[in-house]
């Protein structure tokens, strides 16, 4: 097996206007965070397409697969005073 050359991967998050969501916008490959946050703008945000860039290592995420579907997220669907549908949005606000 070949030795892998490859630097770190790094998730990339861009928030488009002040005050927004951070949404994720892919990955880059960087030797630390630094240089992680220079690719991600470089490969992200040539276009001013950003307010803000986070960058954290792939490695220390985790997710659900679909096999986990069912104990992750069935046990919400009686709960549905969890979901907002049962207010009125106020006039003006925003992010809600």
């Amino acid at each position: 097996m070949a030795n892998d050359t490859q630097l770190a991967l790094w998730e990339v998050f861009i928030q488009s206007k002040s005050g927004g969501h951070h949404v994720h916008a892919g990955s880059v490959h960087a030797s630390d965070y630094k240089m992680a946050l220079q690719n991600a703008r470089d490969v992200y945000t040539r276009r001013n397409e950003g307010s803000s860039i986070w960058v954290a290592p792939s490695s220390c995420f985790s997710a659900s697969g679909p096999e986990e579907a069912e104990m992750f997220f069935d046990p919400a669907e009686d709960k549905l005073y969890r979901h907002p549908t049962f207010y009125t949005m106020p006039e003006g606000a925003k992010q809600i």
